[in-house]
């Protein structure tokens, strides 16, 4: 199976999921097309268990990052929570840099056959960073910003710096985004420290109803 699993990341890298074909990747692999079909159904599920690993580790780390913030309470127990977080994606990436890196060129494609498990994983991630973010709001650490915007801008940046490393372009060290994209995103998404932090607010950038 691993063959397998191998030889279809290096296809799929290379052409793109809607590229490659069964018969592509097991002569690539070296094996007859029924080995394939001995532990997979069809290329989406392959797709599914080159997923898993990192599936598991980003939304362990996005639900830690979730439950921190719950408890956040203060500005430096924001930051530790995100920073937390960053360490996660960090492994993830140093653990399994193919994956991730076919996550993130597959992700905004259509959610049609293999690419389908990749689009559900997108989804996952986004609807966990809008629910952390709103964790972060309603202990009133962050400006009045809706979640989904502030959420949603942080994935994007986030997966933007992710592909940069992992296509080798020069932004410097790896190893020390993880707190430079945490103090860049937080600095400018949190209350100034001489701004007073409301308990509830609306948040969607405009002045609360009376």
């Amino acid at each position: 199976m691993q063959e397998l699993e191998d030889a279809a990341l290096t296809l799929f890298l290379a052409r793109g999921l809607d590229g490659v074909t069964i018969d592509d990747i097991t002569q690539a692999a070296g094996v007859a097309k029924g080995t394939f079909y001995r532990y997979f159904e069809d290329k989406a599920a392959l797709v599914d268990g080159l997923l898993e690993p990192v599936r598991r580790e980003l939304l362990a780390g996005l639900e830690t990052c979730g439950h921190a913030l719950a408890d956040a309470h203060n500005v430096e127990a924001m930051f530790d929570a995100y920073r937390a977080m960053a360490a996660v994606i960090a492994s993830a990436l140093l653990q399994y840099p193919g994956v991730v890196r076919l996550y993130l060129q597959e992700c905004r494609g259509p959610a049609v056959g293999a690419r389908a498990k990749v689009a559900e994983l997108a989804r996952l991630v986004a609807r966990h960073a809008v629910d952390i973010t709103q964790k972060a709001h309603t202990s009133g650490l962050l400006r009045p910003i809706r979640p989904a915007v502030s959420g949603l801008a942080v994935v994007g940046a986030v997966e933007r710096l992710l592909l940069a490393v992992l296509s080798e372009e020069d932004i410097g060290n790896p190893l020390e985004l993880p707190d430079a994209l945490t103090t860049l995103v937080l600095d400018g998404l949190r209350l100034p420290p001489t701004e007073p932090r409301p308990g509830r607010r609306k948040l969607d950038g405009g002045p609360k109803r009376p």
